[in-house]
């Protein structure tokens, strides 16, 4: 079986509070976009994981892939598989690339093995892979709050617009965008935002805390933001805590020699 995990981008991303658990409450808007990786499951006589594409940094045993086919096998007497990984979004982006690759997993091996479990119950799975994986349930927008695992509908579609997404060779870990933020409630709730102002806005109003931490640590990511309003941008942010800026296009336009040395994705929405 083959299945093609798609990333996300976040529009505008609030960081309100620190919980007694050591984590953040945030808010935000996960927004699929269609670019993807390559996941293939097969059954096999030994359990193994492979990729091509781009490396994957780490031991194979931390990869979100093996930890989902793991967290199913302790409850599930799951065969042997051979799951094979062609990486195409980058990590230490914000795109979520690993994220909707474990939960892939999860729903593979639901239809693979006949598991019979519920959205609800792959969605209590998912969170235990980590705190967006549970938006790579849906197939639309959603609102997410307290760790990111809560999440809502929201009403926009940026369906027809053009996105330009720029990683450059900077990689963020979460780790490291966390500890340059100071928490605060944000003057106006995310969801006004998206739902009672146009895009025309947004650059205004519609902000990603991570930004002042990672644009002043790598100013590079802040530059390319620019360079993205100067081409005629609608709108223009970092994705998650970074490092990958997109930009959103009232109609196509090609960026490619403009980011000539950086990973360079585009496509309709």
């Amino acid at each position: 079986m083959v299945s093609f995990p798609h990333s996300k981008i976040n529009l505008g991303l609030h960081v309100v509070s620190k919980r007694e658990d050591g984590f953040h409450n945030i808010e935000t808007c996960f927004y699929p976009i269609p670019w993807c990786d390559v996941l293939e499951i097969i059954p096999s006589d030994t359990i193994s994981f492979t990729n091509t594409g781009l490396s994957i940094p780490g031991q194979p045993e931390e990869n979100l892939c093996l930890k989902a086919y793991y967290l199913l096998r302790d409850d599930f007497d799951l065969p042997s598989i051979n799951m094979h990984l062609h990486k195409i979004v980058p990590m230490g982006a914000g795109l979520g690339g690993g994220s909707s690759d474990g939960v892939n997993v999860l729903i593979m091996l639901n239809d693979i093995f006949e598991l019979k479990l519920s959205s609800d119950q792959l969605a209590g799975y998912s969170i235990r892979l980590g705190s967006d994986c549970t938006f790579f349930m849906h197939k639309g927008p959603m609102l997410g709050t307290g760790r990111g695992e809560i999440l809502s509908p929201v009403s926009i579609s940026l369906k027809g617009k053009f996105i330009v997404v720029v990683k450059p060779d900077v990689h963020v870990s979460t780790q490291e965008a966390y500890q340059g933020i100071k928490p605060s409630m944000p003057e106006l709730p995310l969801s006004t935002i998206l739902t009672n102002h146009s895009m025309s806005d947004w650059q205004h109003l519609l902000y990603n805390d991570f930004e002042r931490v990672v644009f002043n640590r790598y100013p590079l990511v802040g530059k390319i933001k620019e360079q993205l309003y100067i081409e005629g941008a609608m709108y223009s942010s970092m994705s998650g805590s970074g490092s990958s800026v997109f930009g959103i296009f009232e109609n196509p336009i090609d960026l490619q020699n403009n980011f000539r040395e950086y990973i360079y994705w585009s496509g309709s929405l």
